[in-house]
């Protein structure tokens, strides 16, 4: 099966796939199973993720969301069970912690450059898709955990995905970057047709920013649109009192949060240097 452009609407912009059901996954995950050292981390999981949607992955620690969001970037394979990607599927991922040394010097432009033939316009052109376009030349160890989230979702957005997959995007962003980084997760979606599945623990702003939320813990406790699983008697019983307090907030991308903004984490807090994927 090969890739192709997303279907596009009279003014030229990506139509809205939302409303082909029938359009072809780019990724499936089917009846998968893992174990880690004997203990069974996902049970029985389906996921299909089309061009033009958001899938949100919501769940406690130990769920199984970084595992679930590895399985479909082919960075794991399931024990049983099968992962069917479009032939040709390009991905970009942003993962959950980034490995970069402290004592290694290192610039944005060139942490973009990493593993690639990127050019210095395309680097030019990522960054400023993401609104840090005046980052190049600053170090990667100095910045916010709002702007590394964007540096990094700038180098995901080089590889031309037709999908991306964040784990834990907003992590290190205070309130109101994560609502703007949100908002710009939906831009990119809408522009370039592409495929978004994100994995996060908050319950509010992620509701309003996604199509479809998957509930995991170990398995699909619930999915669909944000609404239905908000009121989901197995999401209430996984969240408790969080979710029976749940209003699902519906951003305005045009409201100042100036008001409400805190300071944002430093870079050591928004990503750690280390690895630990092999549970959500």
């Amino acid at each position: 099966m090969t890739a192709a452009p997303p279907p596009r609407g009279s003014s030229g912009q990506p139509a809205d796939l939302r409303s082909l059901p029938t359009a072809q996954p780019l990724v499936e995950a089917r009846d998968v199973c893992v174990r880690y050292g004997g203990i069974l981390v996902l049970e029985h999981v389906d996921l299909a993720v089309r061009s033009g949607e958001i899938v949100t992955l919501i769940g406690p620690n130990g769920s199984g969301k970084t595992t679930l969001i590895r399985l479909l970037g082919g960075l794991a394979e399931p024990d049983t069970g099968s992962i069917h990607r479009q032939t040709g599927l390009r991905i970009g991922y942003v993962p959950q912690k980034a490995n970069i040394r402290p004592s290694l010097p290192l610039s944005v432009a060139r942490f973009l450059a990493l593993g690639g033939k990127a050019s210095k316009a395309a680097i030019a052109e990522a960054l400023a898709e993401v609104g840090v376009e005046g980052l190049a030349r600053a170090s990667v160890h100095g910045l916010s955990g709002g702007e590394f989230q964007r540096v990094a979702l700038a180098r995901a957005l080089l590889r031309k995905p037709d999908l991306l997959l964040l784990d834990e995007p907003a992590q290190g962003v205070d309130l109101a970057g994560q609502a703007q980084l949100y908002d710009l997760i939906d831009g990119l979606r809408r522009q370039r047709g592409l495929g978004v599945v994100l994995s996060s623990h908050d319950l509010h702003l992620v509701m309003a920013a996604t199509d479809r939320v998957v509930c995991l813990n170990g398995h699909v406790c619930c999915a669909g649109p944000p609404a239905s699983v908000a009121s989901d008697p197995a999401f209430r019983r996984l969240f408790g009192d969080a979710a029976a307090a749940l209003a699902v907030y519906r951003h305005d991308p045009a409201h100042d949060h100036a008001h409400d903004q805190c300071p944002d984490h430093g870079h050591d807090q928004g990503h750690d240097h280390g690895h630990d994927h092999h549970r959500g």
